[in-house]
């Protein structure tokens, strides 16, 4: 299978076929999906002042990646109880499915959802379950939960999180993961909450290597035994790492319009995506916090069909290599599988 001339023109017909496809999404943030008019509704609803993290033309406001944390914060502060995150839960997976989402995985943190308390936890989850089955239903998407830790909140509340997600593990809950800021602390502190949720039955992801570099995915693979990485870019500049990645079958969550637009590279052009193709390491296609990013599903796939010359078939590669990772079980993967081989 060859990639196309990128120095060859792509028809608006072509063009047009490829961001129309049916995609898998492995990487999202649950509350960073959320659509800047939903939560400036939810905030009027509630009489809560957080104007000052909008811009004049209503999108999210931030200087950098750990202003955006903050900001990320104060959007979600509005979403406080089980029916918020079911609205949150169908706003989310509406815009998804416009965008010809067919399967996808979010990161839900119980930090946000009950503060780490196990029965508030599941009255939370109850209500995003329900919302997201009836979103199946009405729009063809299906979702699955990882119950993700926040790195900056310490190894402790990640411990609570990794409860949570052992007390709910099956069904809508398939995953386990981190997030947050990557420069806090170490992988390895936070391995038991890993060895937890692993116990549980539950797979693992965690967020590596976006601003930290190759030895943090190297850390993130020997110290918690995860299965895919999030992000995982800066891995580029190892070549045995790249070689472990391939030979362990790992697969990186990338988000390229994230990584451009925090400034991990300075161009979609620069994105070592395909590099990482050329070496054997398993890559797929996300959008991380969309709205935060001004990126959607169908912006990414147009973006690297006119930056790196793909073709339909990488595309419908790289949602194979998705649905292959997925965190869902058999049945899931192979009805997913028969919607993505569909012209």
């Amino acid at each position: 299978m060859t990639d196309r001339d990128p120095n060859e023109p792509m028809t608006e017909e072509e063009l047009h076929h490829i961001v129309h496809l049916p995609k898998v999404e492995l990487h999202t943030h649950f509350e960073g999906m959320a659509p800047p008019a939903f939560i400036r509704g939810l905030a009027k609803e509630k009489k809560v002042d957080i104007s000052k993290i909008f811009r004049p033309d209503g999108s999210y406001d931030y200087r950098d990646f750990w202003h955006f944390l903050e900001v990320y914060e104060a959007a979600t502060s509005v979403l406080k109880k089980p029916e918020d995150f079911a609205r949150l839960c169908t706003a989310v997976l509406e815009k998804s499915a416009e965008n010809d989402v067919v399967y996808q995985e979010t990161f839900i943190s119980p930090d946000f959802c009950g503060g780490g308390d196990v029965g508030a936890w599941k009255e939370y989850l109850h209500a995003i379950e329900d919302a997201a089955t009836a979103a199946e239903r009405d729009f063809g998407i299906t979702l699955r939960g990882i119950v993700t830790c926040i790195r900056h909140n310490g190894p402790d509340q990640a411990r609570a999180a990794a409860r949570c997600a052992a007390e709910t593990a099956g069904g809508f809950i398939t995953g386990f993961g981190m997030g947050g800021d990557e420069k806090q602390g170490k992988q390895r502190d936070f391995a038991w909450a890993f060895d937890c949720a692993r116990e549980a039955g539950l797979q693992l992801t965690t967020h590596a290597g976006e601003w930290n570099g190759p030895q943090e995915v190297r850390d993130a693979v020997e110290d918690l035994g995860v299965s895919r990485i999030g992000h995982g870019v800066n891995a580029y500049t190892d070549i045995a790492l790249l070689e472990m990645l391939a030979e362990q079958d790992i697969t990186l969550e990338v988000c390229p319009g994230s990584n451009v637009f925090l400034g991990v590279f300075p161009a979609l052009k620069d994105h070592p995506i395909q590099k990482l193709r050329d070496r054997g390491v398993n890559v797929t296609i996300s959008t991380d916090d969309p709205p935060f990013f001004h990126t959607t599903m169908r912006q990414e796939y147009a973006a690297l069909a006119k930056t790196f010359g793909w073709g339909e078939e990488v595309f419908r590669e790289l949602n194979a290599t998705a649905i292959g990772a997925a965190f869902c079980d058999k049945a899931t993967r192979e009805a997913i599988t028969k919607q993505l081989e569909r012209k």
